[in-house]
């Protein structure tokens, strides 16, 4: 841009200058002379046009000139301007050695408000040589790049001040890796203790088929010890485990005490109720083990056993439903890990408790112990320990509690602070349980049935049991770590009314777990024959083989039972439980028809097999109906196109890593026979070849979830 007119310049900022006149110069008008001030730097000091014709600096802004209006100064009359630095003026007097010279006063032995130089007494440091030596490179960082000018300037010109009190240190914020991070760091510790957990309660389910068999009296033991689980989950598990932890996350958020007094109130109210329903059940036990299995109930010796194992057993209704509390209240405050490590004591001390049985009697095999030889002695003893087992785990909770600021106060203030909202909630939660646990109680008789009739070991409902405790291990480690982490983020994004965020974190779990749902899936179906013969040897190769054979039948229903239990939990964000009440009414009544179907057209030996086959396609088709009804709820969006697309993919590289590993597990079982060693051979080497070709199909393939677990496991192992 063209230089501004020189007659204008040392005029008034913003046109001050404009009425004409020359210009003041620097100091006119005051009473005194200024001082020249050396920070002022004069603009035009170094002006090649000074000396030149001012009116030929520029025509355009010449010929727009009004030199009427605005005449140009006369050529030197500008003040020169002071030199930019300049030494101060010789002072007449020769220095005074009194002054600088004296004697400087001793270091005070404390901090002393009265310090040389106007230290500040708060944060003077007296250091000496030594330390200067020994801390000479440590790099002391200044919190301020200019603390050491204000430090410097302090006092002078002005008496010492109190000392100020010395800030705080700012709390160094946690390090974060995102969302992303939190939420595999969370679902990584869950996964580790529900692994654990889960592999010793496997290792209970082998120890209790070993020592009472895959006959009558394990169906009894069975019966009995699944009995408090479904009252619990009928009465208060439902709401517990769906209801209440939205409602957890919206007291700590809303209320002023961080949601305690809501947590202690539903405690106290849960163990009201769970000690009226244990009273209630174990003077109904009888009337409950008819309604569980008419077969047992009809013999008399099987069901003296059923009922006494089941008076030892209601009594646990009360500790499991403390636990779950306990482990919700948790949850809701960020700490995933407790609930899923403490039933690690309870595997324990069955574990012993039945291993205690075995050292006594010996195993099944050996003793030939049934419903009417067992002893009151050997009743007794795995009663206590069963009962025991849920205790030892309730009573574990209360030091992560502690350690988590939560003291637990009984409170009967219940109305009017929320609970009948909760309670309400959970009314069609637990009429979705009702009719979930109606169509286990179906199969529940057609299972002990068909296995009475069959007359063969491993064809009744132990062994329906036992195969989908296998199966149901994956569901467990994976989906429901993944989902519990997910759930209060979920129940966040719900409350705040961010549809978006609730279907990203669905989808992200659906595809989180299908890495690993999918191929376990086919792995089951290809393998489950070994797996079962190795595992219930110890009940014989019949009754292992027909555990095995039911595995495989379960084994497909593992990803649509995945992605229902996923799904839901988008409605229970909501807080909506009534859809999926009706969903799994539907679930429930497919699944009773099909047992049905099985039951009377298989033969009695192929009757559970076909019933484990229905399982997997009830859920099937209320994955299709919950799905759709999801996608409407979110506003027609439910990734759907990706979460397909990866499950398909992941589909289409397992089914020919299984075609090939089960293909190697079947030769080496007709080759080295289907006892220990030929079982274990089948099984290592048909799961290497199936997950070999799995992970590099789906690495052709590009499934960037299985790629971003496999970069996560490199990472993890510094490779």
């Amino acid at each position: 841009m063209n230089a501004p007119y020189d007659g204008d310049r040392g005029q008034g900022a913003g046109g001050a200058g404009s009425t004409g006149g020359p210009p003041v110069p620097p100091g006119a008008g005051q009473d005194g002379p200024v001082p020249p001030d050396p920070y002022l730097q004069h603009a035009y000091e170094h002006d090649p046009y000074r000396a030149q014709d001012l009116a030929a600096q520029d025509p355009v802004n010449e010929a727009l000139y009004d030199r009427a209006s605005h005449p140009p100064p006369p050529p030197g009359t500008y003040q020169e301007p002071q030199p930019l630095y300049q030494q101060p003026p010789a002072t007449p007097y020769a220095p005074d050695p009194r002054l600088w010279a004296q004697t400087p006063p001793p270091e005070p032995a404390g901090p002393s408000r009265h310090l040389p130089y106007g230290d500040n007494a708060a944060t003077t440091q007296f250091v000496g040589v030594d330390a200067l030596v020994t801390q000479a490179s440590d790099n002391h960082e200044e919190p301020d790049a200019f603390a050491h000018l204000f430090r410097d300037q302090e006092g002078t010109g002005r008496p010492p001040g109190p000392p100020e009190p010395e800030a705080a240190p700012a709390p160094v914020p946690p390090k974060s890796g995102g969302r992303a991070s939190g939420l595999l760091k969370s679902s990584a510790l869950m996964a580790a203790g529900t692994l654990v957990s889960r592999l010793t309660g496997f290792v209970r389910s082998l120890v209790i088929t070993a020592a009472l068999g895959a006959a009558l009296l394990g169906d009894s033991f069975t019966i009995a010890y699944t009995l408090p689980t479904m009252i619990y989950i009928l009465t208060v598990g439902g709401g517990l485990n769906s209801v209440f932890v939205p409602q957890l996350v919206r007291s700590m958020k809303d209320d002023e005490d961080g949601g305690e007094a809501y947590a202690n109130r539903l405690l106290t109210l849960v163990m009201v109720a769970l000690g009226l329903i244990v009273a209630a059940a174990v003077f109904a036990a009888p009337l409950l083990i008819h309604l569980m299995s008419s077969t047992i109930a009809n013999d008399a010796a099987a069901d003296s056993v059923a009922v006494t194992f089941a008076r030892y057993c209601l009594p646990t209704i009360f500790f499991m439903g403390v636990h779950v509390v306990m482990g919700q209240i948790l949850n809701a405050r960020g700490k995933f890990g407790a609930m899923m490590w403490t039933p690690v004591l309870n595997n324990i001390v069955m574990i012993f408790t039945f291993g205690l049985f075995i050292w006594v009697y010996g195993t099944s095999a050996e003793s030939r112990m049934g419903v009417a030889t067992i002893p009151p002695e050997g009743i007794r003893l795995l009663g206590i320990g069963t009962l025991l087992g849920l205790v030892v785990q309730a009573l574990a909770m209360i030091p992560y509690l502690r350690e988590a600021g939560f003291r637990f106060r009984p409170r009967f203030d219940w109305k009017g602070h929320g609970l009948g909202k909760t309670i309400k909630l959970a009314k069609w939660t637990v009429l979705f349980v009702l009719a979930n646990q109606a169509g286990v109680l179906v199969v529940t008789q057609l299972a002990t049935s068909a296995g009475k009739l069959a007359g063969k070991d491993g064809t009744g409902f132990l062994a329906y049991s036992n195969a989908q405790l296998i199966w149901g291990m994956p569901q467990a480690i994976i989906t429901v770590s993944v989902m519990a982490a997910l759930l209060p983020r979920i129940s966040r994004a719900a409350h705040d009314n961010d549809p978006g965020a609730v279907r990203d974190d669905i989808s992200q779990g659906l595809r989180n777990s299908a890495v690993a749902i999918v191929p376990v899936a086919f792995t089951f179906l290809a393998l489950g024959l070994p797996m079962c013969t190795l595992l219930y040897a110890s009940s014989g190769t019949e009754a292992a083989r027909s555990m095995g054979f039911i595995l495989m039948a379960f084994a497909l229903g593992l990803i649509p039972y995945s992605v229902q239990y996923v799904v839901l939990r988008g409605f229970y964000a909501y807080e909506d439980t009534r859809t999926p009440f009706y969903n799994t009414v539907i679930v429930a009544a497919v699944n009773a028809a099909a047992s049905a179907l099985c039951y009377v057209v298989l033969p009695a030996r192929w009757a559970v097999v076909g019933m484990a086959a229905s399982y997997g396609l009830a859920y099937a088709v209320g994955v299709g109906i919950a799905w759709r009804r999801l996608r409407n709820r979110l506003g027609g969006d439910l990734d759907g196109a990706k979460v397909v697309r990866t499950y398909a993919r992941l589909c289409l590289a397992a089914l020919p890593a299984a075609v090939v590993g089960g293909g190697v597990g079947f030769v080496l079982l007709e080759v080295l026979g289907e006892g220990a060693l030929g079982s274990l051979a089948a099984l290592i080497c048909g799961g290497i070849v199936l997950l070999s070709i799995f992970f590099v199909a789906a690495k052709k393939m590009r499934i960037e979830e299985v790629n971003g677990l496999v970069g996560m496991v490199r990472g993890r192992l510094g490779r």
